[in-house]
């Protein structure tokens, strides 16, 4: 196998022992065609260079990168699901097949799979991914780390020539394989099955786990205190990602605790959309009918899956002391929030609560009551007044003229672009920005699937990639339009 220096494989799943996970074989697919490689992150990785016969033998018959596992896992974990608990979930049409040391940052990765087959948690389903639900997650993923939020990436896609029938979707469709580069496989819903085991012992093991691999700032930390600074690390993380999400104009569309990886990673990908204009009610999933994961509900989603957590860590800590710690939310959610919002608009933060205060009441009621299209808004406004040239010929320019406006102009007086050449890509010359709304991505597919015309999606993973770019996202290979699209 041609692999690079770069590669460093890990099997540090395996310290946690048989009672985690399952040893799953994959499925074997009919077909094995490459529609994507995320060839700026193999190249990191040190897999670049592997041929489309190695690729498909690593990505799609799932045989063992060396040095890392000998066998797929299927891990075990619970679950609440629009707030019933579940304890019948698991990995139920994936596993972990492979770990590896990031060369650049150090963090240790995991490629997981999506539509490898039936495992002892896939219940009733056939363990398969449709080709259009696998086109819809790199699409998400690519667009959401362009934006600067903290996600998974999609490191592979393969049709495997299989015909799926699905409730959701036209019938019967294609089907595909999807490879996922994360951090951690840990999820809430990890503890949530040992604290309805009663397993004690291994809740204090995986949290162990967890501090050592992905946490060791809390290394130092024994006892309650090192379950207490676990929450508060997991509660900051998600918070963080959670504002990266409002900022985007972006809804997950089912953040059970099952879809929460405790070291705040976004990931898992089904019924997600970009909301069109404000409105806190927007839904992604048809069947969220109560609009329990709305855009606008999606930090109280989150505040109610870390108090689940809290519950598990409960033979660790006292009660009082982990409820002090889940109060802190509202306060870090808001902190994280500003934060991603200057982040957003290459602002410089000039330390003042009252300022950033004003700034993001202001716009978010702007795009609220204006009901102005949500990323044309930040995009004009990008760099905040140094934009005002920009603004006077956008499309909302007589918006931008109201009296709706003159408070989100006022609040721009008191911040200072990030640097002075911030307009410099000629990105920032568009009329319009990058976007993924619902209709966009249903053209996409409609392209794919009426005539295999995979040129829209090499386009637009083309202009995600100059949109990361003049946001100054680093992404590995984005030059090379973030990934390769097999057409």
């Amino acid at each position: 196998m041609n692999l690079a220096p770069e590669y460093h494989p890990a099997r540090r799943a395996l310290d946690l022992g048989p009672e985690f996970y399952d040893a799953v074989a994959p499925a074997e697919f009919p077909a094995h065609v490459v529609r994507y490689r995320n060839q700026g992150w193999a190249a990191r990785l040190g897999l670049g260079g592997l041929s489309e016969a190695e690729w498909i033998g690593a990505m799609a018959k799932f045989e063992p990168l060396p040095g890392s596992l000998s066998e797929p896992l299927a891990f075990r974990y619970h679950g609440h699901q629009f707030r019933s608990y579940n304890d019948e979930l698991g990995d139920g049409r994936g596993f972990l097949y492979a770990q590896m040391i990031d060369p650049v940052d150090g963090r240790l990765l995991d490629l997981g799979t999506k539509g490898s087959g039936q495992t002892p948690y896939s219940r009733f389903g056939d363990g398969r991914l449709t080709l259009k639900g696998g086109v819809r997650e790199i699409l998400a993923t690519a667009m959401l780390e362009a934006l600067g939020v903290n996600t998974s990436k999609t490191f592979s896609l393969i049709e495997t020539g299989e015909s799926l029938h699905r409730n959701d979707e036209p019938s019967p469709t294609r089907s595909s394989v999807l490879v996922r580069l994360s951090h951690s496989h840990i999820r809430i819903g990890t503890f949530q099955r040992l604290s309805a085991l009663g397993e004690d012992a291994n809740i204090v093991k995986l949290l162990d786990y967890v501090v050592a691999t992905y946490m060791p700032d809390l290394a130092a930390l024994t006892g309650a205190a090192r379950a207490l600074g676990f929450l508060a690390e997991v509660q900051r993380r998600v918070a963080r990602t959670g504002a990266q999400w409002m900022v985007s104009g972006f809804v997950h569309g089912v953040l059970n605790t099952d879809n929460i990886n405790v070291t705040g990673e976004s990931f898992d990908y089904g019924p997600w959309r970009f909301i069109p204009t404000m409105d806190p009610a927007f839904t992604a999933a048809y069947f969220d009918q109560t609009g329990l994961y709305a855009y606008g509900a999606q930090a109280d989603a989150i505040s109610w899956n870390l108090a689940r957590l809290a519950e598990c860590l409960l033979p660790l800590a006292p009660r009082d002391d982990l409820q002090a710690v889940l109060n802190r939310f509202p306060e870090i959610f808001r902190a994280a929030f500003q934060a991603e919002l200057l982040r957003r608009l290459g602002l410089a933060d000039p330390g003042d609560d009252a300022a950033r205060d004003a700034l993001s009441e202001s716009l978010w009621r702007f795009l609220f009551e204006s009901q102005a299209p949500f990323e044309q808004v930040l995009f004009d406004w990008y760099g905040g007044s140094l934009s005002a040239h920009r603004a006077a010929g956008s499309p909302l320019a007589s918006e931008y003229r109201g009296a709706g406006f003159a408070a989100v102009r006022a609040a721009f007086a008191d911040f200072a672009p990030r640097s002075a050449d911030l307009l410099a890509p000629s990105y920032f010359s568009r009329a319009a920005p990058c976007t993924m709304l619902i209709d966009e991505v249903e053209a996409i597919w409609d392209g794919i699937d009426a005539r295999d015309d995979w040129s829209r999606f090499a386009a637009k993973l083309a202009e995600i990639g100059e949109m990361a770019a003049a946001y100054g996202i680093a992404i590995p290979g984005a030059d090379a339009a973030m990934g390769q699209a097999e057409v």
